[in-house]
């Protein structure tokens, strides 16, 4: 199982959104490397849920529940399907992740604009454990 993390607008759509519809569509995907990502994601992956631009905060899990289709042009650009698993136990800020040495090779700190980034085991665990404390 391979390991994300999506961004998505709040405002937009938000985590209560996902939750309340039950699935979603995540398109609209404009950029090669997270659309690489997209294409790389397997039914059963995980995804962490992270509002972007207002909020700035990882809030909850998904699982890819459809593997990429395309999406537009049909070249480039996929889609994928995903569904909410759980909210984390409290939302991590990314100044909280910009702060924890351990996740300083992550992607959403050294990509800051991917909306679809990796997200390594270890970085994974360390998320769940400071959404706990």
């Amino acid at each position: 199982m391979n390991l994300w993390l999506m961004k998505s607008e709040p405002e937009t759509f938000g985590w209560d959104d996902l939750v309340r519809d039950g699935k979603t569509e995540w398109d609209g995907v404009r950029n090669y490397t997270a659309a690489l990502n997209l294409k790389a994601m397997k039914v059963g992956d995980r995804a962490f849920f992270y509002h972007s631009v207002q909020g700035l905060e990882i809030v909850g899990i998904m699982e890819v529940s459809r593997e990429a289709k395309p999406d537009g042009d049909g070249k480039h650009w996929v889609s994928v399907e995903v569904k909410p698993v759980e909210p984390l136990a409290k939302p991590v800020t990314l100044k909280a992740v910009k702060a924890e040495p351990r996740l300083a090779e992550m992607d959403l700190v050294k990509f800051s604009r991917l909306s679809v980034g990796k997200v390594t085991p270890d970085e994974w665990k360390q998320v769940i454990d400071m959404s706990k404390a």
